[in-house]
């Protein structure tokens, strides 16, 4: 008996897929990176699914790549040589919420915005927002500490993680955190389980932290700005007023005109940047008044005012279709620098010198608020990696972002594309202490081999 019949035969009939389509299928995430041939499929309804695929793996010392929806933009769920890939996509049970105490106890597969819609029913609300939140899953997000659009106001995904159930490497079941807003014994396992990427467990299932919904809906804003920094410098005077956005966004001449020229906003040939915020306060209507008027005196050109939620709804839809729009210019690096605030309009004007210097297109949104910025780098369809002058205008603004006090990711994670860079942020002490935390957890080094760190 091979060592995947052994597999098969302690899985439920189904769970094991070995066709190499169907492999194939699942071996990648939505960077370029082409993955490794994976041996097969395990498609895990249970976490007795997972406990015996983690067992079977460390018996036999087979690497095993976890895996959510495939969203991410890091490399982090592409198939290792030689691996199985581990899907949780179709764990997708909201298995309590409870509006009593503000939480939901759910498995990996529930997609995100299910769960937001879920809570909205009781008059709550999830408040993580990745730009996927329609396709992404809440395991994936808790893989990469996923950020988003309303994490200005609300944090990232690990300040709404309250529990976890892991599987280890070995099989073991670990639970962490606890169901109460409050709670300090031990060590923060949770806190260390989100954004580890898969690298030191199996989230099998986790207790999230509900907020209250608006009680009215958001109010929303957009202006337009003849220069990119005026934009940066208009977001830099909004926050110092104590405005309060729950919703900070801002988009670059090149990233509007691939949308324009796909859904046709009518943009105007003066437009080089775009500011989109949203106030959720009580007084809504008042905070998006004054940032509208902070973006007038800051040089905007045009501002406008959603009058109704429909409105709203179209001023965000504009920045959710970013991603889409500029995956129709060519093969992208998306990358995700973080920088603080103060240092906002300085890291767009390097992003810009960069993409003059490399002569490479550039296209950069951001989620100003919180100093995150998504630059991507876009080249030929069909380049099985990116050309020398991308990665030499990729290492400028990684450089830049770390001189400027800032951090290589803020949201997306490590994954396969960052390492090049980890040395520049982490130090040697740093890598250390990140190998042995992986060492006890992962000892036979299994767990998604070759990510993160």
């Amino acid at each position: 008996m091979s060592s995947l019949d052994a597999l098969a035969e302690n899985l439920p009939e189904g769970r094991l897929l070995t066709d190499p389509d169907v492999i194939d299928s699942y071996a990648r995430d939505r960077t370029f990176l082409e993955p490794g041939k994976a041996l097969a499929v395990v498609l895990a309804r249970t976490r007795d699914d997972v406990v015996t695929t983690m067992r079977w793996a460390s018996e036999h010392r087979v690497p095993v790549v976890p895996r959510g929806a495939g969203t991410g933009l890091a490399g982090g769920a592409t198939a290792s040589e030689g691996s199985v890939i581990l899907s949780l996509a179709r764990m997708t049970a909201i298995t309590e919420l409870s509006p009593a105490d503000e939480i939901a106890v759910v498995e990996p597969g529930v997609i995100t915005a299910d769960l937001d819609r879920a809570a909205r029913e009781h008059g709550l609300m999830y408040a993580p927002d990745p730009s996927s939140y329609e396709i992404s899953t809440i395991g994936g997000n808790l893989a990469t500490n996923a950020g988003g659009l309303r994490c200005v106001k609300y944090g990232v995904t690990r300040d709404s993680a309250l529990g976890l159930e892991v599987v280890l490497a070995d099989g073991r079941v670990l639970n962490t955190g606890r169901r109460t807003m409050k709670g300090v014994t031990g060590y923060d396992l949770t806190g260390l389980f989100v954004g580890s990427e898969g690298t030191l467990g199996v989230i099998t299932s986790a207790t999230v932290r509900l907020r209250r919904a608006p009680a009215a809906p958001p109010a929303t804003f957009a202006a337009e700005f003849g220069s990119l920094r005026d934009a940066a410098a208009a977001v830099s005077a909004i926050m110092a007023a104590g405005c309060q956005p729950s919703l900070m966004e801002m988009l670059d001449r090149a990233t509007l005109k691939a949308i324009d020229d796909w859904r046709n906003i009518g943009l105007e040939d003066s437009t080089q940047a775009m500011l989109i915020g949203q106030s959720d306060a009580a007084d809504s209507q008042a905070a998006i008044t004054r940032m509208g008027q902070l973006c007038g005196a800051g040089g905007a050109s045009f501002v406008a005012v959603s009058s109704t939620p429909a409105e709203a709804e179209e001023l965000i839809a504009v920045r959710r279709m970013a991603y889409q729009a500029k995956e129709r210019l060519g093969a992208c690096l998306v990358e995700d620098v973080c920088v603080p605030r103060s240092a906002l309009p300085d890291m767009i004007s390097a992003i810009e010198a960069a993409a003059a210097r490399h002569g490479v297109m550039i296209c950069t949104v951001a989620h100003a608020g919180d100093g995150n910025l998504h630059p991507v780098f876009v080249f030929d369809h069909g380049t099985a990696e990116p050309p020398a002058q991308v990665w030499a205008a990729a290492d400028e603004v990684f450089t830049k972002a770390l001189e400027f006090g800032g951090t290589l990711t803020g949201e997306h994670g490590v994954g396969v594309l960052k390492r090049r860079w980890l040395s520049l942020e982490s130090g040697p002490v740093a890598a250390d202490v990140q190998q042995g935390i992986k060492a006890v957890f992962d000892p036979l080094g299994i767990l998604n081999p070759g990510k993160a760190i």
